[in-house]
């Protein structure tokens, strides 16, 4: 893989250039760890019945979307395998199943990080905290983006009626136009807009294989301030009330 360059070309974008070419994002990390017996089963069970690569990638876009969106304190970024045997996760949780499956599969498959504004997550947390939100791009004779995999259905549908309640444009992490499914073929975002246009992303963080290169070394050298020990012990302190939201989010939902 090519290195990861960092330039600012201007005061709110940050850019990296990374390989544009499929086979270099293929590849396996401790993360993704595509050697894992039980990982590459579950890849193959997920698209023994697929003819082309489009029914390879919605298959298993729907299988990890479909597992419920969690917040757990880390003492370590789990791995694809991990992610598995929990059965859900968050955003970087569920990014790095998706990312290993994906590959598994044989399809090209990377994450782009979006730096998001706090108002997009008012409901989880008690303050507008400035988040990381991973976009997946697979291959599939072009890059195509969504980050509509991250929520399942359940907790989208709570989410959107809570959000027409108190009359909020954005807040549990989507936005009230997002765009719900990715269908294979166009972006899909849950900001509703394209990431160039969408005011709740200020910039673009970096291109990666999983959550760990976010905070890597390399990445903090080029002017990043994601450091791993700042941002685990920032997003464990807010684990909590964060857990507690989306319980009491879920539970609204199905009394009513």
């Amino acid at each position: 893989m090519e290195s990861l360059v960092a330039q600012f070309d201007s005061p709110r974008r940050l850019h990296l250039r990374a390989s544009e070419r499929p086979h270099d994002w293929l590849g396996t990390t401790p993360l993704l760890d595509l050697d894992d017996p039980k990982l590459r089963l579950k890849a193959r069970s997920l698209v023994q019945l697929c003819r082309t690569d489009r029914d390879k990638a919605m298959a298993i876009y729907g299988f990890v979307k479909r597992l419920p969106y969690t917040k757990r304190i880390k003492l370590a970024y789990p791995t694809a395998r991990d992610v598995l045997e929990a059965r859900g996760g968050d955003g970087d949780d569920k990014a790095t199943l998706l990312i290993a499956l994906m590959r598994s599969a044989g399809i090209p498959a990377r994450l782009r990080y979006m730096e998001m504004r706090g108002e997009m997550l008012r409901g989880l947390i008690p303050r507008a905290t400035p988040a990381a939100r991973p976009l997946a791009e697979f291959w599939l004779g072009r890059w195509v983006r969504t980050d509509t995999y991250i929520f399942d259905g359940e907790y989208v549908a709570a989410a959107l009626k809570r959000l027409e309640a108190n009359g909020w444009t954005c807040g549990w992490g989507i936005h009230i136009n997002a765009q719900l499914l990715w269908d294979g073929k166009n972006d899909a975002f849950l900001g509703g807009l394209p990431t160039d246009q969408d005011p709740m992303l200020t910039r673009l963080l970096c291109v990666v294989s999983d959550p760990l290169e976010l905070v890597s070394a390399s990445l903090r050298s080029n002017g990043l301030r994601y450091r791993r020990s700042l941002r685990a012990l920032q997003w464990n302190m807010l684990a909590p009330t964060m857990m507690r939201a989306i319980r009491e989010l879920r539970t609204g939902y199905r009394s009513d």
